[in-house]
């Protein structure tokens, strides 16, 4: 069985077993956690109704993402501006669905 499942404005397709990367969730490691926000539900081809459906995550770790790079120039006004962010993240493994 899968399920759409919509956290941190983003919108993932999860199944039991899965792990995925998603925007940083309060929690330690080992802790559980339940996704609320399931936009549509199914197995194979056949949707399955969504009223009460839930899934369970186990957080594996929290992270950072990649240093990116911001870096601003105005032509001819001696203007350069150099910053870097490192966006937090939250690694889940999807222990059921339903």
């Amino acid at each position: 069985m899968f399920a759409i499942v919509r956290t941190g404005g983003k919108q993932y397709r999860v199944a039991a077993g899965d792990k995925i990367v998603v925007e940083k969730i309060e929690g330690e490691a080992g802790s559980s956690v339940t996704l609320g926000d399931i936009l549509l539900a199914g197995e194979g081809s056949d949707l399955k109704p969504t009223d009460g459906l839930t899934v369970a995550a186990e957080i594996v770790a929290q992270a950072k993402g990649e240093k990116v790079i911001v870096f601003k120039k105005r032509r001819r006004h001696n203007y350069r501006r150099r910053n870097g962010h490192r966006q937090n993240h939250t690694i889940l493994k999807i222990v059921s669905v339903g």
